[in-house]
């Protein structure tokens, strides 16, 4: 099941704005569909993957492509450069992330009540 983090990006480029069916338009559509597919951790590494192939000026490429801010894939080079891609860690740090619903709902409605 798909929710949104993980909907497929359009690519706003000219390239794929003027000719929607074109090589280059099929090429961004299946990057992002597979970037879709991925978690945040492989989505970056992946991208970063593909922008230091392309070289120069591609950090800013992907980002227009895939909708990723560029600290973002920034970070998914370096990582790759630097052989940090185990993917036996966790995603994210424990603790980390949004807390819990239950645990804001009690805290406010003891503000409600003093």
């Amino acid at each position: 099941m798909k929710n949104h983090l993980n909907s497929i990006h359009l690519c706003p480029c000219a390239e794929c704005q003027e000719n929607p069916t074109g090589s280059l338009a099929k090429l961004h559509e299946s990057i992002n569909c597979v970037v879709a597919e991925l978690n945040e951790k492989n989505r970056r590494l992946f991208v970063g993957l593909l922008a230091q192939q392309l070289g120069h000026g591609s950090i800013q490429e992907m980002s227009r492509v895939t909708g990723l801010s560029r600290v973002t894939i920034r970070r998914g080079r370096n990582e790759l450069a630097q052989g940090e891609t185990s993917s036996n860690r966790r995603i994210r740090m424990a603790g980390g992330g949004r807390k819990a619903a239950e645990k804001k709902s009690r805290h406010c409605s003891r503000r409600l009540t003093t």
